[in-house]
């Protein structure tokens, strides 16, 4: 059990009932890594929001984002994203658990193409390092296709993961994948 009480499914209402419904739509479930954030919630409406914004992203695809945050959540030591994350790029981007184990052992093994390979490198180099990059950086990615907001996009995803992890190493929670 986690360390601050959670609101299952079946114990929802009012807006955590409305949003659980939405997740379930998705996902067929509401995993714990949502129900964490249902002690407060206009947090857990905002988390469903953004993870709707990047399910949807017209260029960033799900693959793409899957890795970023397993790749990340590794960083991290987050157990829960990491096999969460390890499984949907099984379950729904259809990579081998060889392709995961790999990727875990070396981001440029990921089956991406060049274009998502960089921007992923740039995106696990700005949440290591979490300092300023370079023009040069960004005007590389911009050459490979990517757009700024893209950039931006890809970033903020990383960053968000970080706060994730934080979030549910702090408070335990527990594997349901």
């Amino acid at each position: 059990m986690p360390l601050i009480d959670t609101v299952t499914p079946e114990k929802a209402s009012g807006q955590v009932a409305a949003v659980y419904g939405d997740i379930a739509k998705v996902f067929g479930r509401v995993p714990n890594g949502m129900q964490m954030y249902s002690p407060s919630p206009t947090l857990l409406a905002q988390q469903w929001e953004s993870m709707g914004y990047y399910l949807k992203h017209p260029s960033l695809s799900f693959p793409l984002l899957a890795a970023i945050r397993m790749l990340v959540s590794q960083e991290n030591d987050c157990h829960y994203c990491i096999g969460m994350n390890a499984g949907l790029l099984v379950q729904m981007a259809g990579w081998t658990p060889e392709q995961v184990a790999s990727t875990k052992r070396d981001a440029a093994a990921a089956p991406l193409s060049d274009k998502e390979q960089a921007l992923l490198a740039f995106v696990l180099k700005t949440v290591a390092e979490r300092q300023p990059v370079t023009r040069a950086e960004v005007d590389r990615l911009k050459k490979l296709g990517w757009n700024e907001a893209d950039v931006l996009d890809a970033v903020a995803h990383g960053a968000r993961n970080v706060a994730v992890d934080i979030i549910f190493n702090t408070f335990q929670i527990e594997n349901d994948f």
